[in-house]
């Protein structure tokens, strides 16, 4: 299909390969915060590709990953309550809370339902003034914009039965963690490019500068991944460490700055914990006061959980590039997609998914693409 398969194309591919290992002499280590893209590494095989003093390692980029269990325990115990109709993404009902999923919400009588936008489930308040309506606002700031409208159309309709359960993640913090920590290896970063769609990547610059870390933008598809990595080698040879553009075809330095206004007119920054990270510093949004009424938190009174991860479960590791989902003795065993232990084998977006999808029954050395 044009402007699809022309970026997948394998003589291409299989040349940028090539140049990247010409020009790697030393070893790297390069980070991808988006599970979109990890998911293409992983589908094409660009991992098994790359020189073996290349290394790709995964990031914290897939938003049903890290939502913290007290969120999902909290969308749980409000699905079970008479008279709600809670609504979410899909990937959100298989992720496992303390005792149980939404999916078992469902199979017990619970009204959860799917959709594919927040403005679904503000029609299904509009339609159904007899139910409280509930809508699971997970994301990044990719998704930050639809959630925001979500909830001002609803002030604007005046829909009294309509709520958010609002689980919004910003990315550079988490960036700025992972840098800061002792136990970091990773040298550069392919930067997400649905997030810088909306963003920019201007916010990006401080962190390039402040850790020496050079980060390109990419898009998804195999030949923007490996032109990203190319462009991020090149830096690392040369010693250099800047901000790099490779998604120019749908990201623009300053963003989307109308969406970006609109965002802050309903959300505000705050503290948010990170599933198996813990609590990030202003990396999350949560409604302003004036929008108060529609934070189911404070609607349905949930706002004190507390619940420990799985202690069995590595995702945490997975999630800051520390261990690859192979390492975990569960995985593929004791956690498949369809009995999942944490939330990285449940999402579209998750490592471990991406894994037990593509790789779980390669050979060593065996390349996929």
């Amino acid at each position: 299909m044009k402007y699809i398969d022309e970026y997948r194309g394998e003589r291409i591919v299989r040349s940028l390969a090539g140049q990247i290992a010409r020009h790697a002499r030393r070893p790297w280590q390069l980070m991808e915060i988006c599970g979109g893209q990890t998911h293409t590494i992983m589908r094409y095989g660009l991992d098994e590709l790359l020189p073996e003093n290349i290394r790709l390692v995964h990031g914290p980029g897939c938003p049903v990953c890290v939502t913290p269990l007290e969120m999902v325990d909290k969308g749980i115990e409000i699905a079970s309550r008479p008279g709600v109709t809670f609504v979410s993404y899909g990937d959100m009902l298989r992720v496992p809370g303390s005792r149980l999923d939404l999916f078992r919400v469902k199979a017990a009588g619970g009204d959860v339902r799917i959709v594919y936008s927040p403005m679904d489930a503000v029609k299904l308040a509009r339609d159904r003034r007899d139910r409280r309506v509930v809508f699971f606002g997970i994301g990044f700031e990719t998704t930050a914009p639809a959630n925001a409208m979500a909830v001002w159309e609803a002030r604007r309709e005046g829909l009294s039965n309509f709520s958010m359960l609002v689980s919004l993640a910003l990315t550079t913090p988490a960036i700025r963690l992972l840098l800061s920590s002792p136990k970091n290896l990773v040298q550069g970063f392919i930067g997400p490019g649905h997030v810088c769609t909306v963003t920019g990547y201007q916010e990006y610059e401080s962190l390039s500068r402040d850790f020496q870390a050079p980060i390109v933008v990419a898009g998804f598809e195999p030949l923007d991944l490996l032109e990203a990595v190319s462009m991020l080698v090149k830096q690392l040879e040369e010693g250099r460490a800047e901000v790099e553009n490779q998604y120019v075809r749908s990201v623009s330095y300053e963003g989307n700055v109308a969406a970006q206004r609109f965002v802050e007119s309903v959300f505000e920054v705050s503290d948010r914990k990170w599933r198996g990270i813990g609590t990030i510093p202003g990396s999350g949004l949560r409604l302003r006061p004036e929008f108060a009424r529609f934070d189911a938190e404070e609607v349905f009174d949930v706002g004190d959980f507390a619940a420990e991860e799985p202690a069995e479960c590595i995702s945490a590791e997975v999630l800051q590039g520390l261990k690859r989902p192979t390492d975990c003795p569960l995985f593929a065993g004791g956690c498949t997609p369809e009995s999942p232990r944490g939330a990285p084998m449940v999402s579209a977006e998750g490592a471990c998914a991406a894994y037990y999808h593509y790789r779980r029954h390669a050979a060593p050395g065996e390349c996929s693409c």
